[in-house]
């Protein structure tokens, strides 16, 4: 927000008083600061409590400990080649004590089973050997028997594992043979692994890991980046617990990069385009378009939002409507974060509706088998666009219900909302700024004197006027005249460079989704925009661009990451996906379908809401393609996987980490001063995902269960 008050204007001799003065300057804005500190004494307290309880600082000096007395699981690769007359045989005498071993196999194996079928193999077995507690020892016994089909070209490598679990102790045998047409050899690699804890254990013990992130972030003990980087740092220290500690590279190798390098782009866009005052603008035009009525214009904007985010990744469309958002609500004296929410969650809800909305349905597009099966593009977006069309009919009623008694207007008049607001910003920059040298001392102390007569100022209105809850602005057509000479068009020509490399920007975005010729992901087309923008922008004061880059965002899906796939190594991500597979075929088989597409789809939304989606989606489509595929069970694949994206994309409005669009927005607005936490969007975001998760279950189970679409 730009702050133009000609009460602070100072002189070229102000520069050059003495050191003792500066000092008083310093000492001053000191004493304010403790000051003004006072204020929220209370809350520190509580947290400080907090932090005593839960003792964070000896737990993660433990998980660190625990992660540091176990080595990398560095094991090397044993090349191998069998063939029909000689196989492969391998003792392993040191299994101990072990609960499981942990099998990695490279060949030339077959991507996907129903793509190709051949009738060469190779067949891993193991076999095992009881102490029997003497000299004699019981026979060997096959416990498990592992076939790997194999593809016709031999160059390409696959690298497939698998996790057995050991009924006895004793020595355990691996033998591997091929089963060829031809005669021949086959190269393979391999290496094993042993796990120390089962997988009932695992579970548990990432399940409690990601209860006690969420304990962290709803309660506010810690920042929420922090509390994801604690959690990171407590599942690696479990998985080394395990006996699969990762390597640093392994871990680094997690972190979705190019996720990364779409919000870091679209940061710098939006960090330069907003020197042009092109969101004050936006925000006046859209007051007047408003005409005075508020909800008109709420219901506007999320409708925009949604429409959008349909073509465009969610993050970008809240990057894009945050900081026009929060403008108009400061100039409409709008509490911005309820504004903010209702538009988040109808991004989530908007980009369900296409095959390129969401990851979840880019991933369900993308998977060959289920292209085979007529699963594309076209049948994926004219399925969900009609489901998605009735969710937002309905979502639009209950938001207002939502909102019946909530106070959009802030409580108090908006001069002293913009006074406040004036303070946190000068405060804010005034603590960014290190005292390192004799001039920056003098800034910081200019700036805290600053904050202490804007201050007593705020005391002095505070005092002498009466508090009235604001009505709906009646004299609007009198304050656009007075809007538009205050908010225009700062920067003209870097206004059409902003819009050109935006606009260029997008439509690489939306062409990146239809045309297989254009070779670069989201990621790459936000870098090359912001390199392309800062370019042509000329921008010299490259600090002030990367201090409105929310880098705690940037690192809180950095520990995100990390955190999802260790809780993946653990197994919980497959346990929740094989217990569905279970309940579903307990059903009797003419309720099946319709118990399917309901359990799918809510495992998957309350499952969203909680883990990130992504991996979710991706483990859940071979179990289900498996399930559809078992003659015991019978059932189609396509409701499976229409409910598991419904519940995917539409579980995202659960939390506040549920989605990226969702803490995205959130960083955006705690950086302009109105952020929101956990438990204001949950108040909001579960409902909303209540009522929408079942409007898509019923057109599901009318679409599939009564007028039969399965084809």
């Amino acid at each position: 927000m730009a702050l133009h008050n000609p009460d602070f204007a100072t002189d070229d001799d102000s520069w050059d008083n003495s050191s003792a003065e500066f000092e008083q300057r310093f000492q001053l804005g000191s004493e304010m600061t403790s000051w003004s500190r006072s204020a929220s004494s209370e809350k520190y307290e509580i947290l400080d409590n907090l932090h005593v309880k839960f003792n964070l600082s000896k737990m993660s000096r433990y998980f660190s400990i625990l992660f540091g007395i176990y080595p990398d699981q560095g094991v090397p690769w044993q090349m191998l080649a069998v063939s029909p007359l000689e196989s492969f045989s391998m003792n392993l005498t040191d299994f101990h004590d072990s609960a499981l071993l942990k099998l990695d196999i490279g060949g030339p194996f077959v991507a996907d089973v129903a793509d190709q079928q051949t009738e060469e193999y190779i067949v891993v077995q193991i076999s095992q050997t009881e102490d029997a507690g003497s000299r004699r020892r019981r026979q060997q016994q096959v416990v498990y028997n592992w076939s790997l089909p194999l593809s016709s070209r031999r160059n390409q490598q696959i690298i497939t594992t698998r996790i057995f679990q050991m009924p006895n102790r004793g020595t355990i045998f691996i033998n591997i043979q091929a089963f060829l047409q031809e005669p021949g050899s086959v190269p393979l690699s391999m290496k094993h692994q042993y796990l120390h804890a089962n997988i009932e254990a695992q579970v548990t013990i990432a399940s409690i890991i990601l209860v006690g992130v969420y304990v962290l972030i709803i309660l506010e003990i810690v920042h929420r980046t922090l509390a994801a980087m604690l959690g990171s740092l407590a599942a690696l220290a479990a998985l080394a617990t395990v006996g699969e500690r990762p390597s640093m590279v392994k871990v680094v190798e997690w972190i979705d990069y190019e996720t990364l390098a779409l919000l870091f782009g679209m940061m710098v866009l939006v960090a330069i385009f907003s020197e042009t005052g092109f969101f004050d603008y936006c925000a006046v035009k859209a007051y007047q378009l408003s005409r005075g009525k508020v909800w008109a214009m709420i219901t506007l904007l999320c409708l925009i939002a949604a429409i959008l985010s349909a073509f465009l990744d969610n993050v970008t469309t809240m990057m894009l409507f945050t900081p026009v958002t929060i403008r108009l609500c400061e100039v409409l004296n709008l509490d911005p974060r309820h504004v903010l929410i209702a538009e988040v969650i109808f991004t989530n809800i908007g980009g369900a509706a296409t095959a390129v909305g969401d990851p979840p349905n880019v991933i369900i597009v993308s998977k060959q088998e289920l292209r085979n099966k007529g699963l594309d593009f076209a049948a994926f977006t004219g399925h969900m666009f009609v489901g998605i069309c009735l969710v937002v009919l309905v979502s639009f009623p209950f938001l207002r219900l939502l909102y019946w008694n909530k106070k959009l207007y802030n409580k108090e008049p908006s001069e002293i909302v913009e006074l406040k607001h004036e303070i946190y910003v000068w405060r804010l920059t005034a603590q960014r700024i290190n005292p390192a040298s004799r001039e920056e001392t003098a800034v910081k102390c200019l700036l805290m004197q600053k904050v202490l007569t804007l201050e007593m100022l705020l005391r002095k209105k505070l005092s002498t006027f009466h508090r009235q809850i604001s009505q709906e602005d009646k004299n609007w057509e009198t304050n656009i005249q007075e809007l538009q000479k205050k908010h225009r068009i700062t920067d003209k020509i870097l206004l059409i460079k902003c819009l050109t490399v935006l606009g260029c920007v997008i439509l690489m975005f939306f062409l990146n989704s239809f045309v297989p010729g254009i070779y670069l992901d989201l990621g790459w087309i936000a870098i090359l925009g912001a390199i392309w923008l800062l370019v042509l922008a000329d921008i010299h004061d490259f600090e002030m661009i990367l201090n409105r880059v929310e880098w705690a965002t940037l690192l809180f899906f950095a520990a995100l990451f990390v955190l999802m796939e260790a809780l993946a190594h653990l197994h919980l991500i497959d346990y929740i996906g094989e217990q569905t597979a279970l309940l579903i075929k307990v059903v009797p088989e003419d309720q099946r379908l319709a118990v399917a597409i309901i359990l799918v789809l809510w495992v998957s939304a309350l499952a969203s809401s909680v883990i990130d989606n992504i991996p979710f989606t991706a483990t859940m489509i071979p179990v289900l393609l498996n399930l559809s595929k078992d003659p015991d069970v019978n059932l189609p694949m396509k409701p499976l996987i229409f409910s598991l994206a419904m519940g995917a994309c539409l579980g995202g409005n659960g939390t506040l980490i549920g989605a990226s669009a969702n803490v995205v927005c959130a960083g955006i607005a705690e950086q302009h001063g109105y952020g929101f936490s956990f438990m204001e969007f949950f108040r909001l975001g579960f409902p909303m995902m209540i009522v929408s998760c079942t409007i898509g279950m019923c057109y599901l189970l009318v679409a599939h269960v009564v007028v039969g679409w399965n084809s």
